[in-house]
């Protein structure tokens, strides 16, 4: 499908044209003339210059461009469709099945079109980071050009389309949930492995999708098992997979690899109590968490569903705790109505009630919004019950860790990566 729309000018019919531009004289082409010597001659025919189609808008280098701009006719490219397998290939090319999905793409709040356009902006996003991230940046400058990327394709605005949760940037032996707060100075090394995990959505559909980079070659072989392990697991997902098959496929390519380090070799583990999971409308986690080891779990994926298959491996213990300042947070949906006697506890639940609702937030966020000595009212919300934190999750210092991450769609018909793109 084509990016750009051109729309071409045409000149009325009766409009004749000398030299391309329109005659003074009336004359119409092909109209008898008398010539000087008395005879009639027949006019020489002008032809009508074919009128250049007018270029459509391009993305800009950052980009900056809003993909409403580009992709006028509303329609945003299909992800990568896997088609299902074993008991589930009549899907395929069920007339039943392909109505419904019609039918979904026409009902304004089911449609795919807006889990494609923000699959759209992670990609283009995403793209521009793995070109501009180098070390000898800050934690900081990355987290800004992510997000700010982010805000302009998505055209951020409030509940109907902005960012998933904070941009992660988790390094070395930290896994998940660090992200920098105001004042953090942590500036990337070389031989650092920096985890990119971000979320854009569209009205509350999440693209929740994260890649790993390094920039020397000894973990090279850590971030392919852990990309090909999540590949392995979106290829076992679908529709009736049970969540334990699906990390146990997992977990049988993941650690099959090895990563030399000097004259030491290491088996590269699952972190066994990290998981990938369910996505709801507006909630990044939803109620089925789909493991990475092979756990036993019975529980079946369904039509419909949206999953984010997400696995990291490690050169450490294989699993995580929770250490270091916290910088994730959101409002638990079901939390409790609870008397609150801090006013900076009430003022602050009411701007995060009304700017995040339930998609996650970090401090950067409140302080962009003009928010300040927060952080008691904020820890108050958290010991009350009606705010979650979430810390960084980190293996035992000295280890590396990896992330790949890729939403899937299970639509009637076939399976749907979303957030497949050529990078990975």
């Amino acid at each position: 499908m084509s990016a750009t729309e051109a729309t071409e000018i045409v000149k009325p019919d009766n409009a004749p044209l000398i030299n391309g531009e329109e005659s003074d004289d009336g004359d119409e082409e092909g109209q008898d003339v008398v010539a000087a010597n008395g005879e009639q001659k027949k006019k020489k025919k002008k032809k009508k210059p074919k009128k250049k189609a007018k270029a459509g808008v391009k993305q800009t280098d950052p980009p900056t461009v809003g993909l409403s701009k580009i992709f006028t006719d509303g329609i945003y490219p299909e992800g990568e469709t896997q088609e299902y397998i074993n008991d589930n290939t009549w899907r395929t090319t069920s007339e039943e099945k392909r109505y419904l999905e019609r039918m979904n793409l026409e009902d304004e709040e089911n449609t795919y079109n807006n889990i494609r356009r923000a699959a759209e902006v992670h990609r283009v996003v995403r793209q521009y980071a793995r070109r501009t991230i180098r070390p000898g940046m800050t934690m900081t400058e990355i987290a800004n050009m992510i997000e700010d990327g982010t805000r302009a394709l998505v055209e951020e605005n409030g509940f109907e389309s902005g960012i998933g949760f904070p941009t992660g940037l988790s390094l070395n032996h930290c896994a998940a949930h660090y992200t920098p707060n105001a004042g953090d100075k942590k500036v990337l090394q070389i031989g650092d492995v920096l985890k990119v995990d971000f979320g854009v959505h569209v009205k509350g559909r999440i693209v929740d999708s994260a890649y790993t980079l390094n920039f020397e070659p000894t973990y090279d072989n850590l971030l392919e098992s852990v990309k090909a392990a999540t590949n392995a697991g979106v290829r076992a997902s679908g529709i009736d997979a049970r969540l334990g098959e699906v990390g146990r496929e997992i977990q049988e390519v993941m650690e099959s690899y090895e990563v030399v380090i000097g004259t030491d070799t290491k088996r590269v583990k699952c972190i066994s109590n990290l998981n990938g999971h369910s996505i709801h409308p507006y909630r990044i986690h939803g109620d089925k968490s789909v493991p990475i080891v092979d756990n036993g779990d019975p529980t079946k994926m369904e039509e419909g569903e949206y999953f984010a298959i997400e696995t990291f491996g490690s050169t450490g213990r294989g699993r995580v705790i929770e250490e270091g300042e916290v910088s994730h947070y959101a409002k638990i949906v079901d939390a409790p109505h609870v008397p609150l006697r801090l006013v900076t506890a009430k003022s602050l639940l009411k701007t995060i009630t009304t700017s995040f609702g339930s998609l996650p937030f970090c401090r950067r966020y409140l302080d962009r919004l003009g928010e300040s000595k927060y952080l008691l009212g904020l820890n108050h919300l958290v010991s009350q019950g009606i705010v979650q934190d979430y810390p960084p999750l980190v293996d035992n210092p000295g280890s590396m860790t990896a992330q790949f991450e890729h939403t899937i769609l299970l639509r009637p018909t076939r399976k749907e990566v979303v957030s497949r793109g050529e990078d990975y």
